[in-house]
Order: structure tokens, then C-alpha cells, then sequence
């Protein structure tokens, strides 16, 4: 040890406290964390909510949702699952995990003191047994929330959401999205059904909301792929489980970003993307798919593209003793958060960490 170098790091964290941050950008994170008087908040105590974002479940009552730039909502409904159901609970888990945030250390960024946001709750169903009318719930929440300008980022629940979310966010004009998933949900109606979870993207096509050319899925294997030539003729970009590793992160970005454009662009996660080793609390499991790392690193790849609303669904906790599904969702999420922050003029101020 250098002796001098010692005596200069007892002289500054010797007498500190664990509060104490010298870091300027890492100071404005702690400052937030830790209460004058009371220390940090106990992540075990209180009213879970996504990333502690305040509660407001009555923001929908305001035609402007309370001026809020961001809102967190849960949407509790599988009813559109085609095997293993329990996504609806989803939700409930994903604000339950605390190991997540506040500071978003490779996008060096904090994204709730960038933006107004909230989680204001779940969508409120009126029936617990019809699909349909949950579509219709599902639309006319989004509606007055995508009107008031607000960027939704939501938690299922299964896939089948994503199309009644996307009717209200596409609804000025067809949106680019970044899918990733084992499936490409773009098949047709089966048994009467419409609003199952392997067709949200096929309708949202032909409603006129998501623009094919501008699409990119990212993780697609499994058996089920003679159901998906919808997503070749319409002509989205598809990038299978197997391509990811040879391709690597980089040219996937790259891909994505010229595909995209500088267009408006919703991303959807269905944790099944992610092999069932990382996250195996899922309706439909698929072997072959990203680690928790490749997925991250795709996600910040996509810093700057103009996101105009982003979900995670398919978290079924049952099926995962561990909560590691729940802890990927909400990891996930919370990039989605530092994606969008990055979209509020406060984001723009240099970031870069001090040496």
C-alpha cells in the first residue's frame, strides 16, 4: 500500500458516513436516498410501489393525469394465455422486487428526478372472466392517458395487452416497436378468440397502429414458427434466438436503430425472451434464449430513439420459487423508466462521471 495514498483516503472517508458522497453525480443520487434526520428508506417497510415512485391511483380522475410525464401501470389479466396462466399476477410481483435503482449506472442517470412520474395503479377490470371486455378496459384507460401526454410503461399480464395499449399510443400515427420475445405473437385468431397472446402484433398491423417496416423482434425460437409468416410478409425484421450470440450486441443495435429510425418506437418485453435459466416464471417457456446481460445491453442500446410507451408482461411467479422471473421484470422495467427519462430536457445535462 502507498502510504501516501492511504493517509489521503483516511483524511477523506475516515470520519465519513455511508451518506457522505463526494462523486457530484453520485452525491445527487445519495441526496435523494437519504432523509435528513431518518437515513435511507427500509425497502421493506410501507406500500410497495414500482422503483417507490409515489402512489397516485387517482391521477386518472385529472384530464391531465396530475402533469405527470410517466406513469407505471399494472395491467393483472391472462385471460389470453394459450397453456400455463399467471401472469396476472405479474404485476403485484414486479413492484415487489426493491433491488432495483435508483441510479442507472452504464446511462448514468436517475430517471425519477428527470421526469414527473407515478405508478398510478392497475387498469380496473370490470370482469375477471371475459376477455373482451378486458380489451375494452384496457383501451379506454389508455385513451385519455396517451392524450394527456403521458408515457405509459406498464406491467402484465400477458402479451395480449400490448395491442390495446398500441391501439391508444398508435392512434396519431402507426409506431415503430422493438419486440423482444421467443414468439412473434403475430398469428390469427384461434377458436373464436381475437385478443389471445400470439396475435397482438398481426392486428395491431392491420388496425393501422404499428407500422411493420419499422419493427424489429429480437429472441425468436421455439416450435411454433410456421404461425408467424405474417411477420415476414408484412416485412418486419426478425432475429432469432440462435442469430443473437453471432451477431452480438452491437450489430443488433445497430440493426434496430436503422430500422426504427427516428420515429416513434414502442418496446415490449415478454420475459420469455430470456432463456428459461434467468427466467423460468413464465406461461411459455422457451430453451435458447438471451441472458439477462445481452438483454440489458440491447435495452441501453436503444438510449435516444424517440420511445413513446413500453410494457414487460408474462411474468407468472408461481412457476419461480426463486423470484429471479420478477427480478429480470423489474430490471427490465426500470431500463425502460432510464430510456424514456432520457426522452425530458433535464436528462440532457452531461452525466458523464467524474475521474
Amino acid at each position: 500500500m502507498n502510504e501516501t495514498k492511504l493517509a489521503e483516503l483516511r483524511r477523506k472517508y475516515g470520519g465519513a458516513s455511508g451518506s457522505q458522497i463526494f462523486d457530484p453525480e453520485f452525491r445527487a443520487v445519495a441526496e435523494g436516498q437519504f432523509s435528513a434526520g431518518r437515513g435511507r428508506s427500509k425497502p421493506y417497510s410501507g406500500v410497495q410501489t414500482f422503483l417507490g415512485l409515489p402512489y397516485m391511483p387517482n391521477a386518472a380522475s385529472s384530464p391531465d393525469f396530475d402533469g405527470l410525464d410517466v406513469a407505471v401501470v399494472g395491467v393483472p389479466m391472462d385471460l389470453g394465455v394459450t397453456n400455463r396462466s399467471g401472469s396476472r399476477f405479474g404485476p403485484r410481483a414486479v413492484r415487489d422486487i426493491e433491488r432495483i435503482g435508483p441510479y442507472e449506472h452504464v446511462l448514468h442517470r436517475q430517471p425519477a428526478a428527470l421526469c414527473k412520474a407515478a405508478d398510478i395503479g392497475d387498469v380496473p377490470f370490470r370482469s375477471r372472466f371475459s376477455l373482451e371486455q378486458s380489451h375494452e378496459d384496457i383501451q379506454a384507460f389508455y385513451k385519455p392517458l396517451v392524450q394527456a401526454g403521458v408515457i405509459p410503461l406498464s406491467v402484465g399480464g400477458d402479451h395480449s395487452i400490448s395491442y390495446s395499449i398500441l391501439k391508444a399510443v398508435g392512434a396519431e400515427r402507426p409506431v415503430g416497436m422493438v419486440h423482444f420475445d421467443a414468439h412473434c405473437d403475430t398469428s390469427g385468431d384461434y377458436e373464436g378468440a381475437k385478443f389471445h397472446h400470439g396475435g397482438p402484433f398481426r392486428h395491431a398491423v392491420l388496425e393501422g397502429v404499428l407500422d411493420p417496416a419499422r419493427c424489429v423482434q429480437i429472441g425468436i425460437r421455439g416450435s411454433s414458427e410456421y404461425l408467424w409468416e405474417f411477420s415476414k410478409d408484412s416485412g418486419m425484421t426478425v432475429i432469432h434466438g440462435e442469430e443473437v450470440p453471432h451477431l452480438g450486441p452491437k450489430a443488433i443495435i445497430e440493426t434496430v436503430r436503422r430500422v426504427v429510425g427516428e420515429g416513434p418506437v414502442y418496446v415490449t418485453f415478454d420475459v420469455d425472451c430470456l432463456d428459461p435459466a434467468f427466467a423460468p416464471g413464465t406461461g411459455t417457456p422457451e430453451v435458447g434464449g438471451l441472458t439477462t446481460r445481452e438483454a440489458l445491453e440491447l435495452l441501453r442500446g436503444l438510449d435516444g430513439l424517440n420511445i413513446v410507451g413500453g410494457d414487460v408482461v408474462e411474468v407468472a411467479p408461481q412457476y419461480d420459487t426463486t423470484t429471479n422471473t420478477a427480478q429480470a421484470g423489474a430490471q427490465v422495467l426500470f431500463e425502460l423508466f432510464s430510456l424514456v427519462a432520457g426522452r425530458f430536457p433535464a436528462a440532457r445535462r452531461d452525466h458523464a462521471p467524474t475521474t
